[in-house]
């Protein structure tokens, strides 16, 4: 059996790497704003998921993100910093995955240039919450699904290859190395 791939006629993979890969990062993770966070326990142990915001993606492809210092994820980080980030921009394109690093700090700079006035529902105290702490994730590698020009021009791909019988998928998709 032929994998879809194969009745592609349009080009649909194309790795990323160095600045093309991060701004990748930045531009999906932007559209999703939210992503699943999962943490990694050794041992066999099932990690953690749960939806976060990401407050920025730096220059440098880092996510960051705020956490309460008594939160499970943060003392999961401690005992395995990998963690894994699953975004999804719409219904139709924008996914990613990515792996990286999880850093934990109180960098009280840091807290301020990432605060937004909704995050007082989790931190009651505002910015100076003492329970803030910051994460920064630093990807190493990933992988992404996106279309190459849009949803409605995917759509319509779609609609007109159904009426012919032909794929005609507007994907594009690869390797994220950064």
């Amino acid at each position: 059996m032929d994998s879809i791939n194969s009745n592609q006629a349009e080009h649909n993979r194309k790795n990323l790497a160095g600045q093309e890969a991060i701004e990748k990062i930045k531009t999906l993770a932007e559209k999703a704003d939210t992503c699943f966070f999962c943490t990694s326990i050794p041992l066999g142990e099932s990690g953690s998921a749960r939806p976060m915001s990401v407050q920025k993606v730096d220059e440098s492809g880092n996510l960051w993100f705020l956490s309460p210092k008594d939160s499970d994820k943060n003392k999961e980080i401690v005992k395995n910093p990998k963690v894994n980030l699953y975004f999804m921009g719409s219904a139709h394109s924008d996914f990613h995955h990515l792996l990286g690093t999880a850093r934990i700090s109180d960098d009280k700079t840091k807290i301020k240039e990432l605060w937004q006035p909704v995050l007082k529902t989790w931190f009651t105290e505002g910015e100076n919450d003492p329970r803030i702490s910051v994460i920064k994730v630093t990807p190493t590698e990933g992988y992404y699904w996106d279309t190459k020009h849009g949803n409605m021009v995917a759509g319509i791909k779609i609609l007109i290859g159904a009426a012919l019988g032909k794929t005609l998928d507007d994907s594009i998709e690869g390797q994220i190395r950064v």
